[in-house]
């Protein structure tokens, strides 16, 4: 049962897969993949070590099991090649702060060398293996390096929701050979995210922003029939305002979509769907800092500027049609939100969202860099590790690295 702001919300998401608590890994060797693909600084220091502090239930419960703990994940993009810049390293001091213990570090993730620090692990202890895509077979989902992983250990867990949307050895392939199960994370992204679509508490509404309706055109034809209500932000705003014959200026538009963009809004309609898009923008002739901005109406966007934000009309619209709403999906921004000047849209919405007496939950990715800058994480009901894994969820596709896990009998 979630709770938020005093308010019960019964998610009822299924995994009907294998977890941890189903295996009995006491005195044995546990692979668990994890998503430590963490932001570094020029420094090589973690910047934010949220998916680090995602993952630390499974792990702890596997220490506290008496298991002995295998971690693996990827960090970054070596393209197959050993590159010290997206070593494990800095991972491996970041945890053992938070563990407050020991973390061992491997200076491959298979080979002899690898098995022999394997041997000689006692129960509780914790291995970090270096960077799965030091190695190209790892993203190729080669079986011959899947099977080179598997041996390793005697169980595999995912916990990697960030990477569950990949068929690569560490999420797919090994589990050829291992028994499978899902880890508390990957367990509480999808009973948050397939329970709010599929068992919602309504009425339920998706906000979605961000610069491509191409990226999010899966995600609005799985909803078009569950939920009550879309708010449509940021770039991809502006595709549909053509697509409804509106003036948008030099504004960013797909024109390949618009069609598309007709059909979805056409779909809305035809199953009763609220449809909210701007009504005013914040324009700029350029990104750059310090650029001369105007709010206008959405319809009337002067030729040479581009809408980069929703404007303050907007912001009330969309905060209002929050108001009465039990549950709330939000993936994407709702302008370029990096720069100030563009991100008063993106971070009112973060708080109107964050005051609501609803169940809400942030998709990955940019969203959640919004939410944190906004400070308002800690109201919001649960940030979803995964950008890509989420959407595809959203989609209503199944993910591979869900999909490959062993069925609970």
């Amino acid at each position: 049962m979630a709770r938020k702001n005093g308010v019960d919300l019964d998610i009822k998401g299924v995994l009907t897969k294998l977890t941890i608590e189903d295996l009995p890994i006491k005195g044995k060797k546990v692979f668990i993949r994890t998503d430590f693909n963490v932001p570094l600084d020029d420094n090589l220091k973690i910047t934010d070590d949220r998916r680090i502090r995602s993952s630390l239930p499974t792990i702890n419960y596997a220490i506290d099991e008496g298991a002995k703990v295998i971690l693996a994940s990827h960090l970054g993009r070596p393209k197959g090649k050993v590159d010290p810049r997206f070593s494990m390293a800095p991972v491996v001091k970041r945890l053992q702060r938070l563990l407050n213990k020991e973390v061992l570090f491997a200076p491959d993730c298979i080979g002899s060398q690898v098995e022999n620090l394997v041997s000689r692990m006692k129960d509780g202890d914790v291995l970090l293996l270096e960077n799965l895509r030091f190695h190209a077979e790892e993203e190729k989902n080669d079986e011959a390096f899947s099977k080179a992983l598997s041996k390793l250990a005697d169980y595999y867990i995912n916990d990697a929701f960030g990477a569950a949307h990949r068929a690569h050895s560490s999420i797919v392939g090994i589990t050829k050979f291992l028994p499978s199960a899902a880890g508390f994370l990957l367990k509480k992204e999808i009973e948050y995210l397939k329970g709010v679509v599929e068992n919602p508490i309504r009425p339920l509404v998706a906000i979605l922003g961000g610069a491509k309706v191409s990226g999010k055109i899966g995600v609005l034809e799985n909803l078009a029939n569950k939920v009550d209500k879309v708010i449509v932000g940021g770039g991809m705003a502006y595709t549909f305002l053509k697509a409804m014959g509106y003036e948008i200026g030099d504004s960013m538009v797909e024109t390949d979509m618009l069609d598309m963009a007709g059909n979805i809004i056409d779909s809305l309609k035809k199953n009763n769907v609220k449809f909210y898009l701007p009504v005013d923008c914040v324009i700029a002739q350029s990104i750059e800092p310090g650029a001369e901005t105007k709010i206008v109406t959405s319809q009337e966007i002067p030729k040479g500027w581009r809408g980069l934000d929703i404007g303050p009309a907007s912001v009330k619209l969309f905060s209002e049609a929050l108001q009465n709403a039990k549950s709330i999906i939000w993936n994407g921004p709702m302008g370029v939100f990096e720069v100030d000047a563009f991100s008063r849209g993106t971070l009112a919405i973060a708080h109107s969202v964050a005051d609501a007496f609803a169940l809400t939950i942030v998709g990955g990715g940019d969203t959640d860099y919004a939410i944190h800058r906004a400070g308002v994480s800690d109201a919001i009901t649960f940030i979803s590790t995964g950008g890509g894994a989420s959407l595809q969820l959203l989609e209503g596709k199944d993910l591979p690295g869900i999909s490959a896990l062993s069925d609970k009998k």
